[in-house]
């Protein structure tokens, strides 16, 4: 029974790792590019990852790209006096050295502008995040229910 219950945890530590999308462009580590579904017509989307500097000199993500979206940008959005404001990001966003920059809903995200289809739940999409340093990398968006937090089983938001 015991060793029964060993293999289980380690078949979902093994299934959990196995959903992590990871990639690295320089000191720069990107984990779990993802994505919401949307609804049919809807022309803008959202993208959300996780940036960790692990170097000795800031970087910046300065925008990217995705296969779904003519132009792809940086926004933040804020709550003020309970009204909810988007604004895209001038400059893009800085990664500090031994930082980490999560892009969540309710904070800075990607903003997928002007999709030429829905995104739909269970689609990989490709697309690209630009570095000021690091340069272009390459990466997929898991496409995930209209209204996730995160994909990632057991992942917290912070």
């Amino acid at each position: 029974m015991k060793s029964t219950c060993v293999l289980a945890v380690a078949a979902c530590l093994l299934a959990t790792g196995a959903l992590a999308q990871q990639y690295k462009a320089g000191s720069l580590e990107i984990d779990h590019p993802w994505s919401r579904a949307t609804p049919k017509g809807t022309k803008i989307g959202a993208g959300y990852l996780t940036i960790k500097n692990t170097g000795s000199a800031p970087d910046r993500l300065v925008g990217g790209s995705m296969a779904d979206a003519v132009s792809v940008e940086i926004h933040e959005m804020t709550m003020d006096g309970g009204v909810m404001k988007m604004r895209p990001v001038a400059g893009g966003l800085e990664i500090k050295p031994g930082e980490t920059v999560e892009l969540k809903p309710g904070g800075f995200h990607l903003m997928f502008k002007d999709l030429k289809q829905s995104l739909k739940k269970g689609e990989q999409v490709d697309g690209a995040l630009d570095f000021e340093k690091a340069g272009s990398v390459k990466v997929q968006y898991t496409v995930e229910g209209v209204g996730e937090k995160s994909s990632m089983p057991g992942m917290k938001m912070r």
